[in-house]
């Protein structure tokens, strides 16, 4: 119980995400198919880690410091509140995958697919960021031991972020039987809250080619998804017979 008070004092952002997770999927989805979401990503976000730490895959090989061990729960070695994070990071691309798909006659597997591509997006601003924890309030909790070209990240790590989204959303979704109707604006919300968070800090530790380079990104993302979305033809609020819903 310790260990759990100590992560709560010392990652109070990641509870107050987890908790909006919470509430938006039971709006969407439901609370029982909110828990299995949480079920499905949790234990291969925290296996992903578990391995990479160990022999690289799949986000290239990485060390966590230990230096809050006996402050806050590690399952492993890996801190509780690191895999935990990618329960709402999965569930908010998600929600903007849907988004962005709503209308269209596709594969199964596409929404789990835009899912780890909304997902690497955001780990573009969130790692970096990360790995300069020792300049803000996370603190330096890991490092990747040769580097990386992308402000200190090995590309093999957004790989490995859409392996993961792609991979824990397509577990969620053969147990529940697919995509069904929900609101998933307020998961879309919880992704650019999300967003917003890390290229605040990322502003006031002055990255500043880093903070350009994530929001270009994230402005091109929303540009395309309304692009795309402006299908000729297509009625407000209506949609065309045998389309599915995502």
């Amino acid at each position: 119980m310790d260990l759990v008070i100590g992560t709560l004092v010392l990652r109070p952002y990641v509870f107050v995400f987890l908790a909006l997770f919470l509430v938006a999927g039971s709006v969407d989805v439901g609370w029982r198919r909110t828990l299995v979401f949480g079920a499905a990503v949790w234990p291969v976000a925290w296996l992903a880690e578990f391995a990479s730490t160990r022999v690289g895959f799949p986000f290239g090989l990485y060390h966590y410091t230990g230096l809050t061990h006996g402050r806050e729960l590690h399952i492993g070695n890996v801190p509780f509140m690191d895999s935990l994070s990618f329960t709402f990071l999965a569930y908010a691309s998600f929600c903007l995958a849907r988004a962005a798909l709503a209308g269209r006659r596709l594969p199964p597997w596409a929404p789990a697919l835009v899912t780890g591509l909304l997902m690497t997006a955001l780990d573009v601003v969130i790692d970096p960021l990360a790995v300069r924890g020792d300049r803000w309030f996370l603190g330096r909790i890991f490092y990747y031991p040769d580097g990386g070209v992308y402000f200190g990240v090995p590309l093999s790590n957004f790989a490995g972020w859409a392996l993961v989204g792609a991979t824990s959303v397509g577990l969620y979704l053969a147990i529940v039987g697919g995509v069904s109707a929900g609101r998933v604006w307020p998961g879309v919300a919880l992704y650019y809250v999300v967003l917003g968070f890390n290229l605040a800090v990322t502003a006031w530790i002055r990255e500043w080619a880093l903070l350009a380079l994530g929001g270009l990104l994230h402005a091109v993302i929303v540009v395309t998804i309304r692009l795309t979305r402006q299908t000729p033809g297509k009625v407000p609020g209506r949609e065309r017979p045998g389309v599915q819903r995502v």
